[in-house]
């Protein structure tokens, strides 16, 4: 009687060579014969490489560079097995763990996918994930003095300001509507006023700081009621205000003869740059 030849291994799906290569050069790296300066990096030392490379991801994304966007993925890429080595170093958890861990939560969160459950569309979905994640919060709650605890102190202020005001409004701490922000960011800029009002010796620099502070958070909450990143919609500006000083130096002449402009003349040509500069096309 023949025995039947056993069944082929599955392949390998696409990309898991190059990962797993990607892995064992860090690990290389990392090793005591590898490079001396990754050997020498740690956690904290690597945190601000990971934040330029987030920010690298978002300036090709915007700038739909997309050979750019796949070169920064890598280098976004290499943050986290750099920090998969480390703790696997330090037998905290492997690269493996951060994938299964990975894998886990996205089945548990997609059970309209994986478990039978009914998301006909994207806000029937948000809506499961957040009961989901509620459900996992509360799992968790015991080791938490508050439901702020979660969100890091470390993150960039503008997105913890979204990610505290949109975490208070689960207990109805919230405006009911964008109106009343709009109330609430003219009595900020009420209470920064009459701040600077003050004579220069009653002045406070750390009460205008704080003022300064009241009106951005409240400007970051109408945001999130608008349902406006507010992060994507300062670099946009901040896009369009490099476009529009590029052209008053151009119009100028020269950075030198700008800086020599009168206020006046200085108002004249950035009228004339927003004139000449065209918003770019919706991505």
């Amino acid at each position: 009687m023949a025995v039947p030849s056993p069944e082929p291994s599955p392949a390998p799906p696409p990309g898991a060579e190059p990962l797993s290569e990607a892995i064992a050069i860090m690990a290389r790296l990392r090793s005591p014969d590898g490079c001396p300066w990754d050997r020498e990096q740690t956690f904290d030392s690597i945190k601000r490489h990971t934040l330029e490379e987030t920010y690298e991801v978002f300036d090709a994304i915007e700038r739909r560079a997309w050979p750019d966007l796949k070169d920064e993925l890598g280098d976004l890429l290499l943050q986290v097995l750099f920090y998969a080595q480390m703790a696997s170093e330090a037998g905290y958890f492997t690269i493996n763990d951060v994938a299964a861990n990975l894998n886990s939560k996205l089945i548990r969160r997609h059970p309209h996918i994986f478990a039978g459950a009914q998301a006909t569309d994207a806000d029937a979905v948000l809506r499961n994930w957040e009961q989901i994640k509620k459900a996992e919060k509360q799992a968790s709650a015991a080791t938490q003095a508050s439901m702020l605890d979660d969100i890091p102190r470390t993150m960039p202020a503008m997105l913890e300001a979204g990610k505290l005001g949109s975490r208070a409004s689960k207990v109805g701490f919230d405006w009911p509507d964008a109106d009343g922000l709009f109330g609430k960011l003219q009595e900020e800029i009420a209470e920064l006023r009459a701040e600077l009002a003050q004579p220069p010796q009653g002045q406070s620099s750390t009460a205008i700081e704080a003022e300064v502070g009241d009106v951005l958070f409240t400007v970051v909450n109408l945001a999130r009621h608008l349902k406006v990143d507010p992060e994507s919609a300062l670099r946009a500006t901040n896009a369009k205000f490099r476009r529009r000083f590029v052209v008053m130096e151009r119009t100028a002449g020269s950075s030198d003869a700008l800086a020599a402009c009168t206020p006046q003349q200085l108002d004249i040509l950035w009228n004339q740059a927003k004139n000449a500069t065209s918003e770019p096309p919706a991505p």
